[in-house]
C-alpha cells in the first residue's frame, strides 16, 4: 500500500474517533434521584389505664318493727283521753319517731287501735261506749302527724278484761267496784312499721386460727 491510501485510511480513523466522541458527548448522564426521606415512625398509642369498677351501695338492712301500748284508767262511762294517757301516748310514739343506736325512724305501716270498757252495764251499750274510747285516740294520732289512711279502729267492749280484773266481786260497793275495773276501761294501740336498721355490722373472724391438731389413732 502506497503512503498516500496510508494517510486517507489515519484520516478516516481519527474522523470516526472523533464523531464517536461527539456522539458520547451529546448524551447527558442522568443524575441519581435522591433517596425518599423515611416516614417518621408512628407514636405509640396511650395506653389504656384500667378504670376500678365503682362498688354499688349495699342496700339498707331493713327492720321489721312491731310495738304496743295500753292507755289503762279512762273515765267511768266516758270516752275521753287522761293527762296520763295523753303523756303516755306522746312519749311512746316519741320513742318510735325518734332514732336509736340499732335503727332509724319507724316508718307506721299501720295502726291498729281497740277500745274496751269494763263490764258494768250492757253489752250494746258497752260496745257503743268502747267504739267512741277507739275514735278519740284515733283522732289523737292524727293531730301527732299519724296518717289517718294507716289507722284501723275497732270496740271490744268487755270481752277482752284485764286478768287481774276478775277478783274485782260484784257484791263490791258500786264505787269500789268502778276503780277496782279500772284497768279495763282503756284503749289498746298495736303498730306496725319498719326502720332502718343502724347496727353496726359484726366484725368477720380471723382467718389466722392455727388448725387443731388431728387426734393420734389410739393403739
Amino acid at each position: 500500500m502506497n503512503s498516500a491510501l496510508r494517510k486517507i485510511y489515519s484520516f478516516a480513523g481519527v474522523l470516526a474517533a472523533i464523531s464517536l466522541l461527539a456522539a458520547c458527548e451529546t448524551v447527558p448522564e442522568k443524575k441519581p434521584e435522591p433517596a425518599a426521606a423515611p416516614k417518621p415512625a408512628a407514636a405509640p398509642a396511650p395506653k389504656k389505664v384500667a378504670e376500678k369498677p365503682k362498688e354499688k351501695p349495699a342496700k339498707p338492712k331493713i327492720l321489721n318493727v312491731e310495738m304496743k301500748i295500753e292507755l289503762q284508767g279512762m273515765p267511768f262511762a266516758k270516752a275521753e283521753m287522761t293527762a296520763d294517757n295523753k303523756k303516755e301516748l306522746d312519749t311512746f310514739l316519741g320513742g318510735l319517731r325518734k332514732a336509736t343506736k340499732a335503727r332509724g325512724e319507724v316508718r307506721f305501716g299501720a295502726v291498729v287501735v281497740t277500745g274496751h270498757t269494763d263490764r258494768i252495764g250492757s253489752l250494746k251499750y258497752n260496745m257503743k261506749l268502747s267504739e267512741r274510747r277507739a275514735v278519740v285516740v284515733k283522732d289523737y294520732l292524727v293531730s301527732t302527724g299519724v296518717d289517718q289512711k294507716v289507722i284501723f279502729w275497732e270496740g271490744k267492749a268487755f270481752k277482752q278484761p284485764i286478768p287481774v280484773t276478775k277478783f274485782c266481786d260484784n257484791k263490791m260497793k258500786r264505787k269500789q267496784l268502778i276503780e277496782c275495773l279500772a284497768p279495763n276501761r282503756r284503749v289498746t294501740l298495736e303498730i306496725v312499721g319498719t326502720a332502718v336498721s343502724l347496727a353496726k355490722p359484726k366484725p368477720a373472724a380471723k382467718g389466722d386460727a392455727k388448725p387443731k391438731p388431728k387426734a393420734k389413732p389410739s393403739r
